[in-house]
């Protein structure tokens, strides 16, 4: 295992590239610690892969290094690297059983039989595989195989990173959930550097201790999944993030105080200095937003029903403001006003949060 660091890292799929357009990967530095579970999470066309191929020596970077603990690993190719990679379909050899799949990685490595059936059945153990280890992987459904393809992955307890790249993609959406606690489990367990790969921001927070959110190419917020919700850096963590997103209100700033619409609206703390010329906007999420006998009056426009609580969304000045009521509390019929919790009410400037 291994601390990985990114520094002063970019990358171009253009010879020469002349603007930030040309650049896949913006500027960045990012390091991820010894033993923890992270995220790579964005929208399709965000960089993620890129980023992963990079760390894994499929890519050389245009600019920057690549480190393994204290060692540059740049030009390094990937069986130089250590590494294990699960991938979005599985990778399973179909004439051998599971348990065959299972010890491949380890005999390779001339590893001693005794030592590789221990390490097998541990790993089987811990994937559920323990009835299957006879059988061909032929035989086993999608998800048993992208089971084999994890096991693989967590079977050598000598490697410095294990990535996952979207493994839940091929799985049923009634399967997903337990293999992602079962990911979760078995980090816990296995104590190694995990990163993964995804643009669904369920698997994202409920695998990682810390996600990295990627937009355009550029890293926008590194948090753990409660920062990301509560306090995100910029406008697109909160609308990525949460469902439904974080409502974004343009405004000015007066005497350090917002004002949506002609109505001020309070903030935990005074906003700062702001460049004239940026586009300001208010941030709050739909919790934190409820009805209230005075503040920013609005015009109901929509109820949709969520189960526990109701998605009630509203208009002021032609913007659309989204709030949660609980089942069972009442939603005014006209004359509604709203107020927003100063605690988790943020000020953006061109799309950054204000500090």
């Amino acid at each position: 295992m291994a601390r990985i660091a990114l520094k002063d890292l970019r990358h171009s799929y253009v010879a020469d590239p002349a603007g930030e357009a040309d650049w896949a990967l913006k500027r960045m530095d990012v390091e991820w610690a010894d033993g923890g579970a992270y995220a790579l999470l964005g929208p399709s066309g965000c960089g993620k892969t890129t980023l992963l191929n990079i760390i894994s020596g499929l890519l050389i970077p245009s600019e920057g290094r690549v480190w393994f603990g204290d060692r540059d690993v740049t030009d390094d190719p990937p069986d130089h690297r250590n590494i294990a990679q699960v991938f979005q379909f599985p990778v399973v050899y179909d004439t051998m059983t599971v348990y065959e799949n299972l010890a491949f990685p380890l005999r390779n490595r001339g590893m001693e039989k005794a030592l590789v059936d221990t390490r097998v059945r541990q790993i089987a153990a811990m994937l559920d595989l323990e009835a299957t280890l006879g059988r061909r992987a032929s035989g086993l459904t999608a998800d048993g195989k992208q089971k084999i393809s994890l096991g693989r992955g967590l079977v050598r307890s000598d490697v410095n990173v294990i990535m996952f790249d979207e493994p839940l993609t091929v799985i049923d959406p009634h399967l997903k959930w337990q293999l992602r606690s079962k990911l979760k489990e078995l980090h816990k367990e296995v104590g190694a550097t995990m990163i993964y790969v995804t643009h669904d921001q369920t698997e994202a927070l409920t695998f990682a201790d810390q996600v990295v959110v990627m937009h355009d190419g550029t890293v926008v917020q590194i948090g753990t999944p409660v920062e990301l919700f509560e306090r995100p850096r910029h406008t697109f963590v909160g609308h990525f993030i949460g469902s439904p997103g974080m409502n974004v209100l343009p405004c000015t700033v007066v005497d350090g105080v917002p004002q949506f619409g002609g109505h001020p609206v309070r903030t935990e703390h005074p906003v700062g200095t702001v460049q004239p010329e940026a586009a300001l906007e208010i941030g709050v999420r739909p919790e934190f937003v409820s009805f209230a006998p005075a503040g920013v009056p609005v015009d109901i426009v929509k109820v949709s029903d969520a189960g526990r609580y109701r998605v009630v969304e509203t208009r002021h000045a032609g913007s659309a403001i989204k709030l949660l009521v609980m089942d069972g509390q009442e939603v005014p019929a006209d004359g509604a006003c709203l107020s927003f919790d100063p605690a988790h009410t943020q000020v953006y400037a061109d799309g950054w949060m204000v500090t």
